[in-house]
């Protein structure tokens, strides 16, 4: 492959790990991709897998694509010198299992290779019905197998770029964590990295009652039955809006969906048994991962990215807040209580963002921390409180803030919207280049720079303009849903 180099480091886009995933191969686990002959120029980003148009307000950036070699690996090296044995970063990127794309400018992993001597890898996998929707005739969670054939290739490859294979770390965000959490559950991804960082780990997992019943109710939107055969023959363009149409009424399905419904996205890991024999928490405390090193954390405000894009700042009413308290809060009514007693003096809105942010990504990831440690294994946890300095001042420490301060992206996704004009300011940058460090030397060393997390004591990174270690600030929370245990959600009738 031939490759370019750009501001000191070599970068090599659109390397095929895999097949096309189409014709024979649709719907199927990947296949080994097909050599070629003579020198191959990886100057561009691969095409992005089928998505939906939009999601969250916002329209992706998305290049034209070419042709159906989604499933692509990019990376970024110092020198891509085979005995230089740099440890090696692999990006699984979020967008609720549904959008995004390896390629996107907002993971622009220059600065992570250049500050920390490091080689970066971002990879594509199949999303949505291609990818995770449970079809008759199809294996379970096809978008955990991309990335697991992808953490071959770099076991096999990374070698020739500079990179050490028995030195990967994974690291990700929201749908990326879950992955995440998902391949330390995973018998088959054992041995393919040796360290993970999961930043917002999602805790909706599907049982696969529920996945199959989503699965009948997405095939329906597209005219067809939920098996492989039935649908192989659409479009995945179509198949994607058949996704969105579903997402948009699934509100609808409450009293068979449950929690699932509200969130307005119809896809998840599958714990089926096989690809994902146990949801990540009981897996990490049976020890699954005890060899993984494991960075995770939280942003303060999560649910502050969705109140916002959805229009929703100052129309929350306590009728609502009431009604998601209820749907959320551990025990029901008895939440609902246990909130208000916990926080008296918070709004209806303020309540109604603190039991999603806190159901959806915060008590998901500090659970999964806990259970790495009962499983014997080491965990270090931080929690982002710094406020984005956005104009209207509304998203605060918000979901996805942590992606533009990693990759010193502020002017792409959600950067741009976070960071007026795409600059950041001198606190910004500041706390980037610690949390680059940190991630780095957690990929490096297996310690960010702060103390392991114990059950007891619970200290944790706060990231903020001036980074402390700090008991978990959270702790209303935390004894809120003391006991509560996160798993598969079932389907309820």
């Amino acid at each position: 492959m031939r490759g370019l180099r750009e501001a000191g480091l070599s970068v090599f886009r659109g390397i095929p790990f895999a097949e096309p995933p189409v014709g024979a191969a649709r719907f199927q686990a990947p296949r080994p991709p097909r050599p070629w002959d003579g020198v191959r120029e990886a100057y561009a980003f691969g095409p992005p897998p089928p998505q939906e148009t939009g999601f969250l307000g916002r329209a992706p950036q998305l290049p034209t694509p070419r042709d159906d070699t989604w499933l692509t690996v990019n990376v970024w090296t110092p020198d891509p010198d085979a005995s230089a044995a740099r440890p090696v970063m692999v990006w699984i990127y979020g967008g609720a299992f549904k959008v995004g794309h390896g390629g996107q400018p907002g993971y622009d992993a220059r600065h992570l290779a250049r500050e920390g001597d490091a080689v970066l890898v971002t990879l594509n996998y199949r999303m949505g019905m291609e990818g995770f929707a449970l079809w008759d005739g199809a294996p379970a969670n096809r978008g955990l197998l991309d990335q697991l054939a992808a953490l071959e290739w770099v076991q096999e490859n990374i070698t020739a770029f500079g990179g050490d294979p028995a030195q990967v770390t994974v690291f990700g965000e929201s749908a990326g964590a879950g992955s995440i959490a998902s391949l330390m559950a995973m018998p088959r991804a054992r041995g393919l990295f040796r360290r993970a960082v999961a930043q917002s780990v999602p805790g909706t997992f599907l049982s696969p009652e529920l996945a199959r019943d989503i699965a009948a109710a997405l095939a329906a939107e597209a005219g067809r039955g939920p098996t492989a055969a039935d649908l192989a023959a659409i479009d995945p363009q179509r198949l994607t809006e058949a996704g969105a149409a579903l997402g948009a009424k699934m509100a609808q399905y409450t009293g068979r969906w449950g929690q699932a419904a509200p969130t307005t996205v119809p896809f998840a890991p599958v714990v089926d048994g096989d690809v994902l024999p146990a949801a990540p928490w009981a897996a990490l405390a049976s020890g699954s991962a005890r060899d993984v090193d494991l960075l995770v954390g939280h942003n303060r405000d999560e649910w502050r990215l969705f109140l916002v894009v959805a229009g929703m700042d100052g129309r929350v009413t306590d009728d609502l807040a009431t009604a998601t308290l209820r749907m959320y809060a551990p025990g029901g009514e008895a939440g609902e209580a246990a909130y208000r007693a916990a926080y008296p003096d918070a709004t209806a809105e303020q309540l109604f963002e603190r039991v999603q942010t806190d159901w959806l990504f915060a008590l998901p990831s500090l659970r999964l921390a806990e259970a790495q440690r009962r499983g014997g294994g080491r965990a270090h946890v931080y929690e982002l409180t710094w406020p984005a300095p956005d104009r209207d001042g509304l998203l605060g420490s918000c979901h996805a803030l942590d992606i533009p301060l990693l990759f010193g992206t502020y002017g792409a996704d959600l950067g741009a919207l976070a960071f007026p004009g795409g600059t950041p300011t001198p606190e910004a940058e500041r706390l980037s280049t610690f949390m680059r460090g940190a991630w780095t030397s957690f990929a490096r060393t297996g310690d960010p720079g702060w103390p392991q997390y114990d059950p007891d004591a619970r200290l944790v990174q706060i990231l903020d303009a001036e980074p402390t270690v700090a008991p978990y600030p959270e702790e209303r929370s935390r004894r809120i849903w003391e006991g509560y245990e996160f798993g598969p959600l079932p389907l309820l009738s």
